[in-house]
């Protein structure tokens, strides 16, 4: 059984194909930079580049290099699923129109989702679709720690609520976790850290909160998102600048966060000026550590028996010195092994913690595929 991953996001397509016999990567790239003079296509990590006007003519492409008898199923990453989805679904005309819907809450997401399944469904309109939706890890969050203090009207009118995101990665990151503690059940706490970051309370293998909400913006500070902020802030900024409702979403979005604080939004180059003594580089890595250590021992007070806390993610699996940090915050926890940590093993508690820290790389696209050959079983269509 081979399965197409795609993610279409709203200037890029990334996809990988897999044999789910052997769970293998076939063939994976992507199309960076849709419709602008800089549009480049990666395949199997080598680059050319090429004017791609649209998602349609994308995915036309990418399927141009994939024999047909080489695909059993299409599967795609769609952002938001709001409270329709707690697993991957088949994708039909209803699932497309809830897909459309929700584009109102996640417009910088659904749209170019939907585009790639609908680009998917004119090329190769015989070949089953599934959907696995980031927002349906979390629908296991209860009311107390979804909903939001506003007048309930908008909850029950437009559904604002905490919905979560990372899905898929939490999830995965959940199982191997499981797999190499060797349990059958687990609690814990998932960190993913990169350009976006996210960190997930599981509770015998549910998640009971997450720090992304809405949207994914709130939360940790990120590479050019604010993160948790006074709200009041957004109506003093739009007063005292004149900003529009737009100017404000995308300096939220797209200019705070690490870029906003340091003019840096890569955590690499972050971390060489810091160790070079520059200020405001040291200044992003405090906070950051800050807010990890903050939710992470938020979120130890309310799971019970916590059997490990695993940091996945580019910055996540990496960067060894914002760990070391982060737990120079938390009190009344298992100590870091700094030589395990330092050299990113697996592994890098101490031998006699009870909550084990763990350093696992992250696979997404993985975890999409095999919830779209589950669904599917699940079905009788294969």
């Amino acid at each position: 059984m081979k399965v197409l991953v795609i993610n279409s996001g709203s200037s890029s397509i990334k996809f990988q194909l897999l044999d789910m016999n052997n769970e293998q990567v076939l063939l994976k790239g992507g199309i960076d930079n849709v419709n602008l003079p800089s549009c480049k296509i990666i395949i199997n990590g080598k680059e050319k580049s090429m004017l791609v006007k649209d998602h349609e003519e994308g995915i036309k492409y990418i399927l141009s290099i994939i024999p047909k008898q080489d695909i059993d199923i299409i599967v795609h990453r769609v952002v938001h699923g709001g409270e329709h989805y707690s697993h991957a679904t088949l994708i039909d005309e209803k699932v497309k129109q809830i897909i459309n819907e929700l584009s109102s809450i996640a417009p910088l997401h659904n749209p170019p989702n939907l585009a790639g399944i609908l680009a998917c469904e004119k090329l190769l309109p015989q070949i089953p679709q599934v959907a696995v939706f980031d927002t349906s890890f979390h629908q296991t969050i209860k009311k107390e720690a979804y909903l939001y203090g506003i007048p309930y009207e908008y909850y029950e009118k437009y559904k604002i609520r905490k919905y979560g995101f990372h899905g898929s990665s939490h999830r995965y990151i959940m199982l191997e976790t499981k797999r190499i503690l060797k349990k059958s059940k687990i609690s814990m706490i998932s960190c993913h850290l990169g350009n976006g970051s996210s960190i997930t309370a599981i509770q015998d293998d549910e998640s009971i909160d997450t720090t992304m909400g809405f949207t994914p913006a709130p939360g940790l500070i990120m590479g050019s998102r604010a993160g948790d902020i006074d709200p009041s802030i957004i109506t003093f900024l739009q007063k005292k600048e004149n900003l529009t409702p737009d100017q404000i979403d995308s300096l939220l979005n797209k200019k705070s966060g690490f870029l906003g604080l340091c003019g840096i939004s890569d955590m690499r180059l972050i971390h060489e000026k810091a160790e070079q003594g520059h200020l405001r580089c040291q200044l992003v890595l405090d906070i950051l550590a800050y807010d990890i250590a903050k939710y992470i021992s938020s979120y130890l007070s309310i799971l019970k028996d916590v059997d490990a806390i695993t940091f996945t993610g580019g910055i996540g699996e990496n960067a060894y010195y914002l760990r070391e940090k982060v737990f120079e915050y938390i009190h009344g926890t298992p100590l870091l092994n700094k030589t395990r940590n330092k050299n990113n093993e697996q592994i890098i508690s101490g031998d006699n913690a009870i909550t084990k820290i763990l350093v696992i790389k992250t696979n997404e696209e993985l975890m999409i595929a095999r919830d779209s050959i589950a669904v599917l079983k699940r079905i009788q269509l294969i």
